[in-house]
């Protein structure tokens, strides 16, 4: 039965956590955009899907998979053609992230979802994000789906052992872009 075998990886440690973590921003995201002293060019505005904002004097700067930093530099350039020495501040109000910075739950969760990537989240803030489990989830045979230098690893953990039994050693962490898989019970 050697075509049955599953790789599996056990749980990740807090040793594998992700290092140090800015936040990127993302389609769906919302962002204010000050410009000191002309108030009449800032303002709040979403992030399109296409990853672009426009505000006033500036049309379709790139948004999408840059820290809030990183968006005001590039206002403050093109802001230049029209103002002298523009300062800009970028502010995240609401977060979505890029898809890739995801963290995605799928299966027998009781609000299946995509959530934003918070530095530090563990399994059991996706778990309280995501409203538990269901009644018929086979809770200790999730998995976590994360992709590692380009290569796929599959890791084992323990919902049950988490939620039903408060085993705080199950309590792992996450990394942007993990896929959380939680299995129908069969019995």
């Amino acid at each position: 039965m050697s075509g049955c075998a599953t790789n599996l990886t056990p749980a990740p440690t807090a040793e594998s956590q992700a290092p140090n973590h800015d936040y990127l921003i993302g389609a769906g995201d919302s962002v204010n955009v000050i410009v000191w002293r002309n108030p009449e060019v800032s303002m709040v505005v979403s992030v399109r899907p296409d990853g672009k904002i426009t505000t006033p004097l500036v049309e379709d700067v790139v948004a999408i998979g840059k820290t809030s930093t990183e968006l005001a530099r590039d206002i403050e350039k093109a802001l230049a053609k029209f103002i002298q020495q523009p300062v800009v501040t970028v502010i995240v109000t609401a977060f979505s992230g890029p898809y890739s910075e995801q963290i995605r739950v799928i299966g027998q969760a009781a609000k299946p979802q995509a959530l934003a990537y918070r530095k530090g989240m563990s399994l059991m803030d996706v778990v309280i994000a995501v409203g538990g489990i269901t009644e018929f989830a086979s809770g200790n045979k999730a998995n976590i789906i994360r992709t590692v230098d380009g290569k796929q690893q599959t890791l084992n953990v323990r919902l049950n052992d988490l939620i039903k039994d408060g085993d705080i050693s199950a309590n792992v962490p996450v990394r942007p872009g993990d896929v959380l898989v939680i299995p129908q019970s069969f019995f």
